[in-house]
């Protein structure tokens, strides 16, 4: 490697991958997965030496094992069992699950392939390999770094100066992070800093959650819906998300309980989230779609179903900054809780454009899996015709029920 070491724990991944790893190790160990990388950015490449380095930095990855130190940090996580801390002692990544080549217009082409178990979990690390990689050997890193802390100085100078009222916030920004020095510094600001408004309460990287004391946040994500719904070939993949609560709920009861809204399009799920699931799940996150008229809609759906919305949380995640989430807060404030997940705006602010690349399943037990958002564009299919199925069964659902 000619960089350091970009991942040096197994804890540095995001919450949701250990919220959902214990339920796929508990019910759904079994299923394989594929997963495929894409960079949405037209004008970047990634040279040679590039795809050497996060060749060499994957593989470097998949030597890291959990230590007990670590386990017992997860181990006091009330939702976590012992059972799945007992299967993260003997887990390590498999360099074997990757195939990374230079296939793809943008000079990358990353796919793994392997259980569910396994494949759930490289997501993260990849991303924020792919990404520093990227950064630290295409620019002047330490001209990136000096742009990061000042725009970063000045966004704590806001929040301390009660410009901007964010209600509950966390950082969400690893798989699209500058650097791991970065994100660390972000969280370790923002974390120090004393709010005229609202409270910075967690991150989704474990081990900074772990580092600084801090609320490591996430329940789960559109993986989880996709595979629990569509890895089984029996079932009709417009009711993906009530299999998918319905395993959530077996799994962690009233505990850890944030849904996911947009998998399938939240008219679909709204069929779904009735009074029990409306119930036992604490809030509702917003990740594609209008996010105005999408509180708005949760809030009525609660309200028809005689549950108070100031009982729950409305959590957004979607392309924020502290503007937008400032005029979400003032707009639903005292008729809803709200909470702000806020990612490349913390994490990867400078005067370059940031990498939009992701890592999503593609393909569960053999078949195609989708999701269609509230928002076009934002799915990862490689089949036009499993897109049109599964738009035709939610259709015919949202048509005759």
């Amino acid at each position: 490697m000619k960089l350091q070491p970009i991942i040096t724990s197994l804890l540095e991944t995001d919450m949701y991958k250990f919220s959902m790893g214990q339920a796929i190790y508990h019910q759904f160990p079994a299923y394989k997965t594929t997963w495929t990388f894409r960079c949405r950015n037209t004008d970047v490449k990634f040279t040679d030496e590039m795809v050497q380095e996060i060749k060499d930095q994957i593989l470097a990855y998949c030597d890291l094992r959990f230590t007990e130190e670590e386990l017992e940090y997860l181990d006091n996580i009330k939702w976590i069992k012992g059972s799945y801390i007992d299967f993260l002692r003997l887990w390590r990544p498999r360099y074997e699950d990757f195939e990374i080549t230079q296939d793809a217009d943008c000079g990358l082409a990353i796919e793994t392939r392997g259980t569910w178990l396994n494949t759930s979990m490289y997501e993260i690390p990849t991303l924020a390999i792919v990404n520093e990689v990227y950064f630290r050997m295409n620019y002047d890193y330490a001209e990136l770094i000096k742009s990061f802390k000042e725009r970063l100085d000045e966004k704590v100078s806001w929040l301390t100066s009660g410009k901007y009222d964010l209600s509950s916030f966390s950082e969400f920004g690893m798989r699209r992070r500058l650097s791991a020095e970065a994100q660390e510094l972000a969280v370790k600001e923002l974390a120090a800093a004393k709010l005229a408004h609202g409270k910075f309460v967690g991150t989704s990287n474990v081990y900074l959650a772990k580092k600084f004391g801090l609320m490591p946040v996430g329940t789960m994500a559109h993986e989880w819906i996709m595979c629990v719904g569509q890895g089984n070939h029996k079932h009709n993949p417009a009711y993906s998300n009530w299999y998918a609560l319905d395993a959530w709920v077996k799994e962690y009861g009233v505990l850890n309980g944030t849904a996911l809204t947009d998998a399938i399009t939240t008219d679909c799920f709204l069929k779904d989230f009735q009074l029990t699931y409306s119930t036992l799940f604490s809030g509702v996150r917003h990740d594609s779609g209008d996010p105005v008229e999408w509180g708005e809609k949760m809030i009525c759906h609660y309200e028809e179903l005689g549950i108070d919305p100031k009982t729950k949380t409305l959590l957004f995640s979607d392309s924020l900054n502290f503007e937008k989430a400032n005029a979400l807060n003032e707009h639903f404030k005292g008729r809803t809780r709200v909470a702000f997940g806020i990612g490349t705006y913390i994490a990867n602010d400078t005067f370059v454009t940031p990498l939009n690349i992701v890592m999503k399943t593609t393909m569960c037990n053999g078949q195609d899996v989708a999701k269609i958002s509230d928002t076009q564009g934002k799915g990862m299919c490689k089949n036009p015709e499993y897109i049109e199925y599964l738009q035709r069964c939610i259709d015919w659902r949202m048509a005759h029920e």
